[in-house]
């Protein structure tokens, strides 16, 4: 909201603050203290040298070049050191003989350092300029016409800066949409009122604080027209007066145009001028319809799909079934809250004048607004919430400041529907504030503020009733009261105090786990990466996956942020996997990255929002809950090209399928449990190079090399590497056995075992673990070996066993028994044979 500072303080002084004053940076430190930032203030440029009003005397038209251009003589009285009229080419064509004007003589420095001085120019001297508003810093459009003025300001030759109130300063207030009401003079000079402990004199209550006398407006005895609205338009309020026997010629006296122009507004003619001032003077839009082009009664209903319309930007919108309009008999006339037609805008030959003003469904004007891509001064009003109950008072005003620019008599008939929306009462109890705040708010303190900013306050002893009043449509419930205290008491006031931590609490055990595993990624040469929560549409398509594979089974996203990419991902190795292409693409090809993340599967439809107005049953809770998707927490790793890089030390060595599964065992180690490996067929997992994680007999993952077509679908380096894993799966308790210590030596043994090809590795190993007694202190496959001698589809697997007591120290006869027993439990389970 654009305001000059000048207007705000002459209405504070008409509302009983004589003489008050403030400077710009404590007006600024005043906004701040009531809870509206600015977004800066910035002053009117300063104009040097010599500017005064000047009485036009004679205009010679100069018809002889390509462009119409005047050669005026402009009587500025004694400040020229002459007293003889100056001559001054101008190609404005918006003054005539006889007009006040404001002139800058040679020597004059306007805003911008535009120097003004004497010079030839179309065959004559020009020594001085005739001013626009747009070259005295009013407004930044340059088309906006030579200044004329009334009698009132001055002489010819007097200085003009005062009588202008050149030396003023525009505040841009940010208005947060639940303060609609601070989008004029009205709101923001009540804000400024409390901020400076100053009476507040409403303008709308008694308009004689903005300087209107209503006493010549006429008591509505009458109906100008019917008005019908339907009821699914949700209009609140409307009325209509009449202004006839204007002058269409008339033109906005300087001192509104100025307002105008400092709150960003373009003047254009009396009566919608007129309009623009009062709702940026009292926060009620209002519209001008040339009275002569509405034909019979009006009717406020909502559109026709399809159906079109002129708005007064000559652009033609096609409506939308939702947008409410008002029509005569012969058509749509104006799109309600946002924008009138241009069937009955007010023209050069308007002479009688129908005002508008009216309350619209805040929502409604809302999704219009945005639908047509078309916000206005008024929309953004209306949406925000407009005062009900000051259509009247800006009818008529509205109406008095017409006749008063363009003469003509206020009609004594007024149309108005709809009542101003009662206010519900809201119970607080008195100590709520202080409770909730923490600060200690004495009873007068909340009444009295609360009064402040006009609600009506019932006391009931330890309980208030308070009613809003009806420009607060933000108020609800107790909050939003205490919330007013808080602002006004000053929120710098409120004391700063640490809570007390509760000791015994710290990180739960799931948030342990979670750290505990991102630590052991990070400390084992692995990059953290954040994945997206979305995947793109036909993730799983690439992969080939089944149609009933449990991940196909995704949340899908009703209003993504990137129609590719509309569902949520129930496994992370799509982001994982495209931050791989991204960096292959950048040159980097030895990658080897790590993402935590939640994924989500859908658990069921939605469910109907329950109304807000009560708590919902519990049933109902229990029915959003369980719609709402299972978001367990995994871990994924993924490697591609070197994981040892080449160097003077040697030859580098690739991210393989092993390294995919030793990442998984770390995270394993780090959340305290043991892994199981099994060979999987799962895509897209390459079925030869993938192993299933388990825990027990449940699968927690998988970890290995990704399917080659997979890899060239998504135009990856061959041979990329993943691991996923979910960690929500695991058991919070730790799974390792207990380690036992011994003080007695080790004895390490071999034994190679020949098996069929097909038989994984690990069931062998567990065999021997088993086969070998309690004295096996652990077993680990160190050689895979095939060759013609083993024999067609044959394997050797060589393993060391480490075999210790507790109790004494192991003879080599008791080793080598434990071993052959191991060798034995491996032939009678696979037919192995132990090579020597």
């Amino acid at each position: 909201m654009l305001i000059s500072q000048n207007w705000l303080t002459g209405l504070l002084r008409s509302g009983g603050n004589d003489n008050w004053s403030v400077s710009s940076e404590d007006l600024d430190a005043g906004f701040v203290r009531v809870g509206f930032e600015t977004e800066g203030y910035e002053k009117i440029e300063e104009t040097t040298g010599t500017l005064v009003f000047g009485r036009v005397s004679n205009i010679e038209e100069l018809t002889e070049f390509k462009k119409p251009i005047r050669y005026c003589q402009v009587d500025v009285g004694q400040a020229n050191g002459t007293g003889e009229p100056q001559g001054i080419i101008c190609g404005a064509r918006n003054f005539k003989e006889g007009d006040l004007v404001v002139v800058a003589l040679p020597g004059a420095v306007l805003p911008g350092g535009f120097a003004i001085g004497a010079r030839e120019t179309y065959g004559h001297i020009s020594a001085g300029m005739i001013c626009s508003a747009a070259e005295l810093g009013f407004t930044d459009k340059q088309n906006s016409g030579i200044i004329t003025l009334s009698d009132d300001y001055g002489q010819p030759g007097e200085d003009a800066r005062a009588a202008l109130q050149l030396d003023d300063t525009i505040f841009d207030v940010n208005v947060t949409p639940d303060r609609g009401y601070a989008l004029s003079a009205r709101g923001l000079s009540r804000e400024v009122a409390s901020a400076f402990d100053l009476k507040f004199g409403d303008l709308a209550l008694d308009p004689a604080v903005a300087g209107f006398d209503l006493a010549g407006v006429p008591e509505p005895t009458e109906s100008l027209i019917d008005i019908t609205a339907d009821e699914d338009t949700k209009t609140i309020r409307f009325g209509l007066r009449k202004v006839e026997g204007i002058d269409p010629q008339a033109e906005t006296p300087f001192w509104m145009q100025r307002e105008l122009m400092l709150s960003g507004i373009r003047p254009v003619n009396a009566a919608t001028d007129v309009t623009n001032y009062v709702m940026i003077m009292l926060g009620q839009p209002m519209h001008a319809f040339d009275a002569n082009q509405v034909k019979g009664n009006l009717h406020i209903r909502n559109a026709q799909a399809g159906e079109k319309f002129e708005t007064l930007d000559h652009v033609v919108r096609e409506l939308n079934a939702e947008d409410v309009v008002i029509c005569d008999e012969a058509g749509i006339q104006s799109m309600a809250g946002v924008m009138g037609g241009t069937t009955s805008e007010i023209t050069d030959d308007t002479v009688d004048v129908y005002f508008e003003a009216a309350t619209w469904h805040a929502l409604t004007v809302a999704r219009t607004s945005r639908r047509h891509k078309l916000s206005s001064e008024a929309s953004r009003r209306f949406e925000r919430g407009v005062d009900p109950a000051i259509v009247e008072v800006a009818l008529d005003i509205a109406s008095a400041l017409l006749v008063e620019i363009a003469g003509g008599t206020i009609s004594a008939g007024r149309t108005l529907i709809g009542e101003v929306p009662a206010q519900d009462p809201i119970e607080m109890r008195t100590a709520h504030p202080s409770e909730l705040i923490g600060v200690d708010y004495s009873r007068e303190t909340v009444i009295g503020n609360l009064e402040e900013v006009g609600c009506t306050v019932q006391d009931n002893g330890d309980t208030l009733s308070v009613t809003p009043p009806t420009w607060r449509t933000d108020f609800s419930m107790p909050e939003d009261l205490i919330e007013e205290i808080m602002r006004l008491e000053g929120l710098d006031d409120i004391p700063l105090v640490l809570p007390t931590p509760q000791g015994g609490r710290g990180l739960s055990p799931e948030q342990r786990r979670r750290r505990a595993v991102t630590h052991a990624l990070a400390y084992n040469g692995y990059v953290e990466i954040l994945p997206t929560p979305f995947i793109a549409n036909d993730t799983f398509d690439k992969w080939g996956l089944d149609a009933d594979d449990p991940r196909r089974n995704a949340v899908k996203v009703q209003n993504p942020l990137d129609n590719d990419y509309a569902i949520l991902g129930t496994t992370l190795l799509p982001s994982m996997l495209e931050a791989v292409g991204r960096n292959v693409s950048r040159g980097r090809r030895d990658i080897s990255l790590y993402g935590v993340q939640q994924v989500a599967f859908k658990r069921g439809e939605r469910s109907e929002m329950p109304s807000v107005e009560q708590r919902p049953s519990d049933e109902t809770v229990r029915e959003l809950i369980e719609s709402l998707p299972d978001q367990p927490l995994h871990a994924a790793t993924v490697g591609a090209g070197n994981i040892v890089l080449e160097g003077p030390w040697g030859e580098g060595r690739a991210y393989g399928w092993s390294d995919a599964i030793e990442s998984a065992q770390v995270v394993a180690r780090a959340a305290g449990v043991e892994l199981e490996l099994e060979s999987a067929d799962q895509l897209p997992w390459h079925p030869g190079r993938c192993a299933a994680l388990k825990v027990g007999d449940q699968i927690v993952g998988y970890a290995g090399e990704l399917h080659p077509q997979v890899l060239e679908a998504l135009e990856l380096p061959e041979r990329t590497c993943a691991m996923e894993i979910n960690l929500t799966a695991l058991p919070l308790e730790e799974r390792f056995p207990a380690p036992v210590l011994s003080s007695f030596p080790a004895l390490h043994q071999d034994i190679a075992l020949v098996v069929d090809e097909d038989v994984p590795a690990e069931h062998v190993r567990k065999v021997v673990e088993e086969g070998a007694g309690e004295l096996l202190e652990s077993v680990e496959l160190f050689d895979v070996f095939r060759g013609e001698q083993l024999g067609e589809n044959k394997k050797s697997l060589a393993f060391k066993l480490l075999f210790r007591a507790e109790d004494r120290t192991l003879t080599d006869d008791e080793a080598s028994e434990a071993r052959l027993k191991a060798a034995e439990a491996a032939a009678a389970r696979f037919g192995a044979e132990m090579r020597a």
